[in-house]
């Protein structure tokens, strides 16, 4: 065992008594407190020192919390304009559907309307299709022979003449237009009864546009009149619209008016349509007249 010696002791006492002095100020450091506002000087030294430390260390982290929180609040709201978005296509075509159905029932009252006031029975009916291939000259309708639907029959709109059934089955049946050029009808230009403007029309084949033929050149005829049926055709009965005269050239006493008719039927839109349950009348046979024989007696 190495013993120390005075000297070394006296050599290492002020080392002591610095090691010592140091714990004393600590001691009373550590218990020291601030007069004002009781706060240990130690934890006010150590705050002041580590804070500007803490700053940045809280605003690097806050940013991140923040970053992360906009990606998610991102995320959130770009879901929500997506059902927004959805909710607003279905919004719109509720209210497509809404507008088509009233629409639809306004049409139907229009058509009920026109048929109850006419002297025959009638189909109401739905077009369901068109043929492409005669320039919209022919369409078909969702009604046949188990609705009492014929050949020959007039279709109508309230608007004016459509066509005649040309084709029935079952449950569906073809239509032939007015403005097909096989197509025609007995009209009048002006009031039935009271104008000598007599013809027929039929289809022109441009512009959906009829053509009325053997108007006398003598009758008044202006753009603007309007045409009616006459019956003669035994197809359409009388009295019905057929449009409204858009073109004359003028004809002579020798000559005919050359007459174009807007149809008043929007046949590029049909829709629904009424199917006539009409029959012209028969026509009565010429009585026979038995020559008068004077049987006389003989003398």
């Amino acid at each position: 065992m190495v013993r120390s010696t005075q000297k070394e002791i006296r050599q290492r006492a002020p080392l002591w008594l610095l090691v010592l002095l140091a714990l004393n100020f600590g001691l009373m450091t550590w218990n020291a407190k601030d007069s004002d506002t009781g706060q240990p000087v130690v934890k006010a030294w150590a705050q002041s020192v580590f804070s500007p430390v803490q700053r940045a260390t809280t605003g690097v982290g806050g940013a991140g919390v923040g970053f992360f929180r906009g990606l998610a609040d991102m995320r959130t709201a770009q879901a929500e304009n997506e059902h927004l978005r959805r909710r607003l296509a279905e919004a719109e075509n509720e209210l497509r559907e809404a507008r088509q159905a009233r629409d639809e029932n306004e049409r139907l009252k229009k058509l009920l309307d026109f048929t109850k006031d006419l002297a025959y029975q009638s189909v109401p009916a739905r077009v369901v299709a068109r043929d492409p291939s005669v320039w919209f000259n022919s369409l078909i309708i969702n009604r046949g022979t188990t609705s009492g639907v014929d050949l020959d029959m007039p279709v109508v709109t309230p608007e004016g003449i459509v066509g005649r059934v040309v084709g029935v089955g079952p449950v569906s049946a073809q239509v032939m237009l007015i403005t097909d050029e096989r197509a025609a009808a007995g009209a009048v230009v002006g009031q039935l009864g009271q104008s000598n403007a007599v013809g027929s029309v039929r289809g022109y084949g441009k512009n959906g546009l009829l053509d009325m033929r053997y108007v006398s050149g003598l009758e008044a005829v202006v753009v603007g009149d309007y045409v009616v049926t006459t019956g003669q055709d035994r197809i359409y009965p009388q009295g019905l619209s057929v449009g409204k005269v858009v073109e004359v050239v003028p004809g002579s006493a020798t000559t005919p008016h050359t007459i174009r008719v807007k149809p008043g039927a929007r046949l590029d839109s049909l829709q629904e349509v009424a199917v006539l349950s009409y029959r012209a009348p028969q026509r009565a046979a010429p009585e026979r007249t038995l020559p008068n024989v004077d049987k006389g007696k003989s003398k």
